[in-house]
């Protein structure tokens, strides 16, 4: 049996300690001043581990949510061009697959849950897991699912023949929906992944709808005369409520596509959770990642063959609602379409919270987080249960708190905007650990072309910079709320984590004269176990 010592105060790589769970790394002057009773046991029996297949409507379920179904109304916007906006859809997935193989290269090098909790805790070992509380506060804090639920709820009100304002009863609907799908994995666990993996062939099914409806409404099978979206294509034009868009309104769309986009991660959350995660990682996320790419540049061909440009760039959330009556008409069968795109959200709602819950819990084994026997605990179900409250709590407060108006695309660019940060010191690390760290061997079975890592670093640079210039048309409240709203408060999140970091290794140790040590054992059979400690801190 291995113990490993996760240092509430100090943090540091975990370090054997010993047969015996006694903390031999402590240092001279400290002093045990009592055991806390709770011990966690996590064991996952291998049919609840999740194999190629698995993984891969994982990561679909996690990619195909809102995105496609209703960010492109924001992409035309901001650029006033079909051939543009497609541009961008495919660079959009180019940066994805780069991001891709910086994310496989550190999952085959470090293959435990958690994702990029584990890769910043490797690179940026000083001062001891300030980076680990960076990036707690944004997981934890905007780590939400309330989009694709705001969506979810939309999508059922419009199929039921409502308005498309967003009003406080979709947002009802949408916590209903969140609520299921976290009650469903904490309760029923193995029901929750079947139902990931059925709702990832659906919205495959929904995604090649779309595309083929798209190729009919290109042959003249609409109901709306031919918008000629496609006439002079790369023309960049203005109209109402769209064009004119400067770097600010581009870093959005951009911002959007990524939104899209995300959840390629997804696999390297829960690792831990996968059987032989070296290979159906290399496998699967390539394999998901291509598939979505296609049908989303297809997707957004077949809205510009049935959508006249102004309807396109007013449409708001319901970008496939609009295709589906513009192809199909207004009957009672055509507004049952959007209803399946509800059900896509739901499979992408499902997906967020399985893997977000795991990151949850990962940060409350290292107890890092206060209460952390709670959140990092599998009680009552042999689940996450209380991590998925913690998810399910912070998105209900997202999903609530703004008023009704143009609230989805600022819970997108919120969700978004603090990924580019982390994404950048991930990716800047990647570069060190293979050019610069001469002291350590980096050799993850996986390699990650230079010119790759550089691309997606400076993409998330750019993110992570432009949304503070103000807008080319000056309308500094054209959402409803000041373009630096999101930066701000993004950023802020990031800056919280380094107070929190600062409370939690020098102010509370120094204040209660002990600390809380999490002891990690893992034993012959693979089963980890996590026990927490009081610790006497060094007395001056």
């Amino acid at each position: 049996m291995a113990v490993f010592d996760k240092n509430a105060a100090d943090g540091g790589a975990p370090k054997e300690v010993g047969h015996n769970m006694q903390d031999k790394t402590a240092e001279p002057d400290d002093a045990e001043v009592g055991d806390i009773k709770e011990v966690n046991k996590y064991a996952y029996d291998d049919s609840r581990k999740l194999g190629i297949t698995g993984a891969v409507f994982l990561i679909l379920n996690k990619m195909i949510g809102t995105g496609i179904f209703s960010t492109p109304s924001s992409i035309f916007a901001a650029t006033g061009s079909v051939g543009v906006s497609l541009m961008l859809w495919v660079i959009g997935g180019f940066l994805t697959f780069c991001g891709l193989s910086v994310w496989i290269e550190f999952g085959l090098a470090i293959p435990r849950s958690g994702g990029e909790k584990n890769y910043l805790e490797h690179i940026y070992r000083r001062p001891r897991y300030l980076a680990t509380c960076v990036l707690a506060a944004q997981m934890i804090l905007l780590g939400f699912s309330s989009g694709n639920s705001l969506a979810f709820g939309r999508y059922i009100l419009y199929a039921a023949g409502n308005e498309l304002e967003d009003t406080y009863k979709g947002r009802a609907i949408g916590v209903a929906c969140v609520t299921f799908a976290v009650a469903l994995h904490a309760v029923l666990p193995k029901w929750g992944i079947r139902l990931i993996n059925v709702l990832g062939v659906f919205k495959v099914a929904v995604l090649v709808f779309i595309v083929f409806s798209g190729f009919a409404a290109l042959a003249g099978r609409r109901l709306v005369p031919d918008p000629h979206n496609f006439d002079n294509g790369f023309a960049i034009e203005s109209g109402v409520g769209y064009g004119g868009g400067g770097a600010y309104e581009y870093s959005n769309a951009l911002l959007n596509i990524v939104y899209s986009y995300k959840g390629w991660e997804n696999a390297n959350y829960v690792l831990g959770e996968i059987r032989n995660p070296r290979r159906t990682l290399a496998i699967a996320a390539p394999l998901a990642v291509g598939l979505v790419t296609v049908l989303y540049v297809l997707a957004n061909v077949a809205y510009f063959a049935a959508i006249p440009k102004s309807d396109l760039a007013t449409s708001d959330v319901i970008v496939a609602g609009l295709f589906f009556r513009n192809v199909f008409g207004d009957s009672a069968g055509a507004r049952s379409l959007p209803a399946f795109v509800a059900l896509s959200n739901l499979g992408n709602v499902l997906a967020v919270s399985f893997a977000h819950a795991r990151l949850n819990q990962e940060l409350g084994k290292e107890g890092l987080l206060p209460l952390s026997r709670l959140w990092g605990s599998n009680k009552p179900f042999n689940t996450p249960a209380a991590a998925l409250f913690l998810h399910w709590l912070v998105t209900i407060i997202v999903l609530l708190a703004p008023p009704p108006g143009p609230a989805y695309n600022f819970i997108v660019n919120l969700y978004t905007y603090p990924g580019a940060w982390i994404n950048s010191f991930v990716a800047a690390g990647l570069i060190y650990l293979q050019y610069g760290n001469r002291g350590e061997p980096w050799q993850p079975g996986w390699r990650t072309w230079l010119p790759v890592t550089v691309i997606f670093l400076l993409c998330n640079a750019f993110l992570a910079v432009v949304p503070f210039i103000p807008p080319s048309n000056s309308d500094f409240w054209a959402d409803g709320y000041p373009y630096y709203v999101f930066p701000v408060v993004g950023v802020g999140v990031l800056l919280l984590g380094a107070f929190y970091w600062t409370l939690w290794t020098k102010f509370w140790p120094a204040v209660r004269g002990h600390r809380i040590v999490a002891e990690r054992v893992v034993d012959e059979d693979g089963v980890e176990v996590i026990r927490y400690r009081k610790v006497k801190t060094r007395v001056a």
